[in-house]
């Protein structure tokens, strides 16, 4: 049987982007979430990275304390709570706020808004019109 080593957020990205074409890419309603698709996706968490993916979704992310985060997708409204080690935004259009980075934030999407809250991360911006501030 031949088996793959995933690793590092490039490595948990792809693993959400297989998971998600394996699972269909199903979705959950998340109640009256405000982009009037309904559309949700629950978070994947593989080692110590939460993965996310999704469109159109308005939902609320927990990196507890200290875990890794990934977002894809695009046109989401996502708040994020807790300590965030490394945070990697892709997709297009999408809103993050999150409570805390310690290490690095990187954005590699497009027209991304992401304000964080707290700490003093090493911010990547090497998406294209992407706007990111401390608040």
């Amino acid at each position: 049987m031949n088996s793959a080593r995933i690793s590092g957020i490039g490595g948990a990205l792809a693993a959400v982007m297989c998971l998600a074409a394996l699972s269909g890419c199903t979705s959950t309603p998340n109640g009256d979430n405000g982009s009037g698709s309904g559309a949700t996706n629950t978070p994947v968490e593989v080692g110590n990275t939460v993965n996310y993916t999704s469109t159109g979704s308005t939902n609320v992310l927990d990196c507890a304390d200290g875990k890794s985060l990934t977002i894809g997708g695009a046109n989401n409204t996502l708040t994020v709570n807790g300590t965030c080690s490394t945070v990697n935004i892709g997709g297009t259009d999408n809103k993050v706020t999150l409570d805390t980075v310690t290490t690095a934030l990187d954005v590699v999407g497009m027209n991304a808004t992401v304000v964080y809250k707290n700490g003093s991360p090493k911010v990547n911006n090497t998406g294209s019109r992407n706007t990111i501030h401390k608040s």
